[in-house]
């Protein structure tokens, strides 16, 4: 067997035989710029890892495009990334210098497992789902703890979406089932990659695989679906119809992204009597607060049974494949996230067609995904790039630099401006997992009070004025107490100690020796309020550009 030298390099655990010598050509067409070029299921063995398969595919691009990569990150850098990106907060000091400190090969690797392991690992993805999901429209954060807590496949989560029958998960078709159009293209951007909606009216200009037959069909999925007494219901009959550019009137067939048309039973539409029974029933199961009757043939069982299918279910598996690259890289595969369609193709195509493949083949196990992906060189690397002209962002050459979400902002305030013997070494794992989710829960209010940056990012107007002018950053951020950073810093009586521990607090690294006059300068002037002092200084570091943003 091969063994890994460096958790931090391409890694390879294989027999010699066909296996290896399939990535031994890798490796060396990788060298010479050639693997781009060349077939990704001849070069990428399913047998490969993730990380070694992303750093093969970036790396050959990048010699392809004659472009030198950023440096590695540095190791603090590397565990901030990390942490946020996995529980969604800044690692405490006490974490960062443990990373520091070690030296053991395998460092990187049991840092982000034990991250895994972490309570706060299933409350950060449930609030990322959640807002994939949702656009902050619903919250659907206890359902998606559970799944998550109980290690539910992708594939799971969207049947039981889909389906709308279990408590919490219904909630994505309740919040969208009286306007059907949404729901369709909700469905079709999220789960598929695919925004439709242009369609609707007329044939796609500019994509000629989208059709008004796919935003219909797609949309009859959906039309027999309603909600009977907060429980969602299915009918047995309703066709959708709609007009072509050229006046004629058609009646939508279910049509899948793909273009594969499903087949029904005839829909026999009922008689007036018929229509008194079925509202007789569902008055009763109203009454009786009882889901309706199941259809004898259900439009949405057949939406999942077609996504899923083999030779079907790559709009599925690459969609979700580019939302997880895009929040761990910043930057997606297919860019925009909502165009993943042939005359859009990705910059990656040989890897994201390996990953979808594996993706699958493994049960959409997301958990899986993300740890290959933060296991990967191309995500280490560093955020600085020293050279002339800045490299384009699907290269991944260096870093891309990504605003806090909501939750991660809120959440790393309020630990930065906690006293850091709050979170000292001595408590055990399940005390610190504590006063963690202590500190989460007090951020959420908070939370609620910063939008989630979408697209190009710039703090608002209302962020800044919060941070500003609030009373609840003040009572929140900069309280004088004996379990906060400022109460913590005023019975400093050294003027570095006092820096360092507050620079370490909020930036997880030392001042340099300009923050350090400036510092210096700034208490000396302060002297009579030495609590309003510390203050405006931890202020100035927790509303900082460095703290607002994962680089």
């Amino acid at each position: 067997m091969w063994q890994a030298l460096d958790v931090g390099k391409p890694t390879f655990r294989l027999s010699f035989g066909d296996l290896a010598m399939k990535c031994v050509v890798v490796c060396m067409l990788v060298l010479l710029g050639w693997a781009a070029r060349l077939s990704a299921e001849l070069l990428l063995p399913a047998e490969c890892s993730i990380p070694e398969v992303v750093d093969l595919c970036i790396d050959a691009r990048l010699q392809e495009s004659d472009t030198i990569p950023a440096l590695p990150a540095d190791d603090a850098t590397l565990v901030r990334r990390t942490t946020l990106d996995l529980v969604g907060r800044f690692p405490t000091v006490r974490e960062v210098r443990d990373y520091l400190s070690s030296e053991a090969a395998t460092k990187r690797v049991e840092m982000v497992d034990r991250l895994f392991r972490s309570p706060t690992f299933v409350r950060h993805q449930a609030n990322e789902l959640n807002m994939v999901l949702t656009h902050s429209d619903s919250d659907m954060t206890g359902y998606l703890r559970q799944a998550i807590s109980e290690q539910h496949s992708w594939e799971q989560i969207f049947r039981e979406l889909m389906s709308g029958e279990v408590t919490g998960a219904d909630q994505f078709l309740k919040t969208r089932v009286q306007d059907l159009d949404r729901l369709a293209n909700d469905t079709s951007v999220i789960f598929f990659g695919v925004n439709i909606s242009c369609a609707q009216c007329h044939d796609h200009p500019l994509v000629t695989e989208w059709t008004q037959a796919h935003f219909y069909g797609m949309k009859s999925f959906f039309n027999r679906t309603f909600e009977n007494g907060g429980f969602l219901g299915e009918r047995d009959y309703g066709l959708v119809k709609y007009k072509t550019t050229a006046g004629e009137e058609i009646t939508a067939d279910m049509v899948f992204l793909t273009g594969s048309v499903v087949e029904e039973p005839d829909v026999v539409e009922p008689n007036d009597e018929q229509k008194k029974a079925e509202e007789a029933v569902l008055k009763e199961a109203k009454e009786k607060k009882e889901p309706p009757p199941k259809p004898s043939f259900s439009r949405r069982e057949q939406l999942i049974d077609v996504a899923l299918r083999e030779g079907e279910n790559a709009y599925f598996s690459q969609a979700i494949i580019n939302r997880v690259w895009y929040r761990l890289f910043g930057w997606g595969l297919v860019m925009p996230l909502d165009q993943l369609h042939a005359e859009n193709p990705a910059s990656h195509p040989e890897l994201l067609e390996w990953l979808a493949r594996d993706l699958v083949a493994h049960q959409y196990d997301l958990q899986r995904l993300v740890r290959g992906l933060v296991l990967s060189r191309a995500y280490a690397r560093s955020s600085r790039w020293e050279g002339e002209s800045y490299p384009p962002r699907e290269l991944y050459a260096v870093v891309n630099v990504r605003p806090l979400t909501r939750h991660q902002y809120a959440t790393s305030l309020w630990l930065s401006s906690t006293s850091p013997d709050y979170l000292s070494g001595d408590l055990s794992a399940e005390q610190f997992e504590q006063r963690i989710g202590t500190i989460e829960a007090g951020a959420h209010g908070f939370a609620e009070l910063i939008e989630d940056p979408t697209g190009d990012f710039q703090i608002s107007v209302t962020e800044a004025l919060l941070l500003n002018n609030s009373e609840q950053v003040a009572s929140d951020f900069l309280r004088d107490a004996g379990d906060s950073l400022v109460g913590k810093l005023k019975a400093i009586q050294d003027t570095n100690v006092l820096f360092d521990t507050a620079v370490w607090n909020v930036l997880l690294r030392s001042p340099d020796e300009e923050e350090r006059t400036a510092l210096t300068n700034f208490i000396a002037q302060r002297q009579e309020n030495r609590v309003g002092a510390c203050q405006h200084l931890v202020w100035a570091l927790l509303t900082s550009s460095e703290c607002r943003f994962n680089y």
